[in-house]
């Protein structure tokens, strides 16, 4: 047994209570290199009349490890645990003094979980883990209202360039909802609406106004108790890194140097502030000198910020929140911020744009979510080619996921597509066959799924700002039959709970041949997802509980005998079977 291998911390990831009365433990050994792995849980005030084994599941691997969890339910929300790993005739002990060849004598040196409080429990919204999102750049999505186009407006269609507008606003959301209601959609995601130069509104001037461009806060009000009645929620994107140099308070800074009031609210490097040789002598987004950075520390900004955040949940109602360029901004700013969402609306969702790992920000005491782009870069790179190696991706995934806790693992912000990044359709090579393959993924895994408007009637783009084109209406120009498809997966994600709040797990993954096999295990319902992402067909077969499967598109029993679930795929095939469990 590879002893250097062998890892456990009784901290985030490796140990976390999924509710008040439920412990997951998480142990870390070589890959193929245990048999069976347990962890000895007790009381410590009662260690012999509550010590106890629970063995191990091994729930994940990659190239180099396996990840083996437990669950522990402690009778009084207390217990103290060690593992015991064996590995043919080697038994080893790990416990928080390290590896021992003899069991230590407990529970002095055993790992402590001391007290499991609710409070600190990571906790999202339920209704955000039941979702499936859309995510809408207004100005791009439907012109409701020609009146309040911007001057220059291109006719709506044209090729879109970083400057253009075309006039798109929430009236012509308003008007559209038929749409998002008619594919499944439950929840909205708009990018920035408040008053900015540009026309992705990523450049804030004023915080407290809706860009007249786009509407007013009545029309907002409007829009949000519209979706409500629709059973739709609606979460805004917040900019709170950086704002647009024509923001009032950098104005001021730019006019009165080291005399301004504001100078406090930027990182400044120097005075005058300027701009030289294309380099701000001040903090920014990137490196854009028409995008300062604020200072989030300083209490002035905080409060500033948290009051805006709070603004628009009492005055639109809106349901959340998504942060933009939210890693690059202070850890004790989002702990407020949470506080004060929270407390102006208990079930507010917000979601954090990291692009790495976020673990430092799900703790529970921060983001509910962040956008996964690790995973969409695996699944789009995966179901590109038939040439993928089916066991190589598993392993990213299930590297990925164990980066996090399983409850944070369920409010993932997934997505194939969005403003940042080219369409999937693109990096599909333009093969709708294998852009269903990556939806049927995303809408089976665990997560919350996101489409990007268009995505669902085969709108294409590269980066931007190609990926930012005009949502296109007319019927004869769409792909309907790509549009059904999206309903009807959709429809099938909202049908079974397993597909929203159930475990994942690889059950197949083939080095040699592009297909997968998966599983959605829920309290009632169990979901295996069969993939066949080649261009031949292939039968999968897998060990599996016989009787009761049936196809989630047709509801029709699939045979199975022995305990062997078989089934044929077609090239760039796909499917889903279920049963009650």
């Amino acid at each position: 047994m590879l002893k250097e291998s062998v890892h456990h911390s009784s901290d985030a990831k490796w140990a976390y209570a999924s509710n008040g009365d439920t412990y997951h433990v998480r142990l870390r050994t070589k890959r193929d290199d245990v048999e069976e792995a347990y962890v000895l849980a007790g009381d410590k005030y009662d260690w012999e009349g509550s010590a106890h084994e629970i063995c191990m599941e091994k729930i994940a691997a990659d190239p180099l490890f396996d990840y083996w969890e437990a669950v522990v339910q402690p009778e009084h929300h207390r217990f103290s645990y060690g593992f015991r790993i064996r590995s043919g005739e080697e038994t080893l002990w790990l416990t928080e003094d390290g590896l021992n060849e003899e069991q230590p004598h407990p529970p002095g040196g055993y790992f402590e979980v001391p007290f499991i409080h609710e409070v600190d429990l990571f906790q999202a919204p339920e209704w955000a883990k039941q979702a499936v999102f859309y995510q809408i750049m207004p100005d791009r999505f439907a012109n409701g209202n020609p009146d309040n186009d911007p001057e220059h407006s291109l006719p709506w269609g044209e090729q879109p360039t970083y400057e253009s507008h075309f006039g798109g606003d929430l009236q012509g959301i308003l008007d559209r909802l038929d749409h998002l209601t008619d594919l499944g959609i439950t929840a909205l995601y708009l990018t920035p609406i408040f008053t900015a130069p540009s026309n992705h509104k990523y450049d804030t001037v004023d915080y407290k106004q809706i860009d007249p461009q786009l509407g007013d806060v009545q029309l907002l009000k409007r829009l949000v108790r519209a979706c409500h009645e629709r059973k739709i929620y609606v979460v805004l994107d917040a900019v709170f890194n950086h704002t647009s140099e024509q923001f009032p308070p950098f104005q001021d800074v730019l006019k009165n140097g080291a005399d301004s009031t504001y100078k406090d609210w930027f990182h400044l490097h120097g005075f005058p502030v300027e701009v030289q040789n294309g380099m701000p002598n001040y903090a920014t987004f990137g490196f854009f000198g028409n995008m300062p950075k604020l200072n989030t520390g300083n209490p002035e900004v905080k409060q500033y910020l948290l009051d805006i955040a709070e603004y628009w949940i009492k005055e639109a109602d809106i349901d959340g929140w998504r942060l933009d360029v939210a890693d690059e901004i202070d850890h004790a700013f989002w702990r407020d911020f949470r506080n004060t969402v929270k407390a102006a609306k208990p079930d507010a969702f917000i979601i954090g744009e990291a692009w790495g790992n976020a673990l430092r920000f799900l703790q529970g005491d921060e983001f509910d979510s962040v956008m996964n782009y690790p995973v969409t870069n695996h699944v789009l790179d995966f179901f590109s080619s038939s040439e993928s190696d089916g066991a190589y991706f598993a392993e990213c995934v299930s590297r990925l996921l164990m980066r996090y806790p399983q409850p944070a693992n369920e409010v993932m912000f997934n997505l194939l597509s969005s403003h940042d990044i080219p369409r999937a359709i693109n990096r599909m090579g333009g093969d709708k066959r294998r852009l269903k393959q990556a939806v049927v993924f995303m809408m089976t895994f665990i997560g919350i799924p996101c489409i990007y408007y268009g995505d669902e009637i085969g709108m294409d783009g590269d980066g931007d700002p190609d990926n930012r084109k005009c949502m296109i209406w007319e019927p004869e120009r769409q792909d309907g039959e790509l549009h059904d498809f999206y309903k009807l997966i959709i429809g099938i994600r909202n049908r079974f709970s397993a597909l929203r709040d159930g475990r994942f797990r690889f059950l197949h993954a083939d080095n040699e041949r592009s297909t997968l096999v998966y599983e959605r295990l829920g309290h009632s319902q169990h979901i295996t997802v069969w993939l066949n992402n080649t261009e031949e067909t292939v039968t999968l077969s897998h060990r599996m509980k016989a009787g009761g499967w049936r196809d989630a598109f047709t509801d029709e029993e699939v045979a199975s005998e022995n305990d062997q679930l078989q089934t044929e795929l077609e090239p760039l095939g796909f499917r889903i079977l279920w049963r009650d469990i």
